[in-house]
């Protein structure tokens, strides 16, 4: 799953999927033969536009057409018609074949738009909504793709979505920091920082405080709480998805580890896993931790 949009990078063969989607689960092993075409083909989906979004030096109106000639193709698809373009022929025929929502799709092209014009979110509420779109639904088209997309399943999937995603974020404050130009994007609340007694010229000075080391944590607690409450998807989904995703949430939890010891520094110290954490990761998998 994905989330498992932009979370941490994992070797080839057991990838993590976040998120983008760089950890989107392409061709990994614990893949059933039979769904790694299909999710291959939606992953090239999901990487293109986003590269569309936040790649190269377009300017705003150029990749905002670009991402409207994709939402275009995938209205088609979703209204039973075919597809103009070679690679949403491909995709159409992965939706029917597999019963996939169009919509979720639909959805991750609304984050990628998103990205193009908005680089501040005003509170929690704002960046739980570009979460939903930007995230969730690749949980949820595995979920689809696995045959265990019910009301439980979808609830704990976007919990570890969402809560990947943030994790994510907390990773790449000073790297959101150089993008959009001169303007950055900044995916911490703009309330919270007020109350924090934060602002933008701390994160760019790299405010390293007690005031600063607060908020942080706080943040990462509020992330790690939610990846916690969709834990139980893990364990009762059986089989390699079970596995896989055991190991997804095992990443995200050492990420955590590493965001909590950093106490904040993410400018010189930015947590990724390395080939010493992938042995706890895979024992926390095999024993359902």
């Amino acid at each position: 799953m994905q989330a498992f949009s932009k979370p941490v990078t994992a070797p080839a063969s057991v990838p993590l999927a976040h998120t983008h989607y760089e950890n989107f689960p392409v061709a990994s092993l614990l893949l059933p033969a039979h769904l790694r075409y299909a999710v291959s083909v939606i992953y090239q989906f999901a990487r293109e536009a986003d590269d569309i979004a936040d790649e190269g030096d377009a300017g705003e109106t150029e990749r905002l057409q670009a991402l409207q000639s994709y939402e275009d193709e995938l209205l088609l698809i979703q209204a039973y018609i075919q597809a103009e373009r070679l690679q949403f022929k491909t995709l159409q025929q992965v939706v029917r074949t597999h019963k996939l929502e169009v919509q979720s799709l639909l959805d991750l092209i609304s984050a990628f738009k998103q990205d193009v014009v908005k680089t501040r979110y005003a509170n929690f509420e704002e960046l739980l909504d570009y979460c939903r779109r930007s995230a969730n639904p690749v949980g949820r088209l595995m979920l689809q793709l696995y045959g265990a997309d019910t009301a439980q399943n979808r609830q704990w999937s976007d919990q570890i979505c969402t809560a990947l995603q943030l994790i994510n974020f907390y990773q790449d404050i000073a790297i959101d920091l150089q993008k959009h130009g001169q303007t950055g994007r900044i995916y911490l609340c703009q309330d919270e920082m007020q109350v924090a007694g934060m602002t933008e010229m701390d994160l760019r000075n790299q405010r390293l405080d007690s005031t600063w080391q607060a908020f942080f944590l706080y943040n990462v607690a509020r992330a790690e709480q939610l990846l916690l409450a969709g834990k139980p998807l893990s364990r009762r989904l059986t089989g390699r998805i079970g596995f896989e995703l055991r190991m997804i949430v095992a990443g995200g939890e050492r990420i955590i580890y590493k965001l909590k010891r950093c106490r904040g520094d993410i400018y010189h110290h930015r947590p990724t896993l390395n080939a010493f954490d992938w042995p706890i990761i895979l024992l926390k998998a095999l024993f359902k931790q």
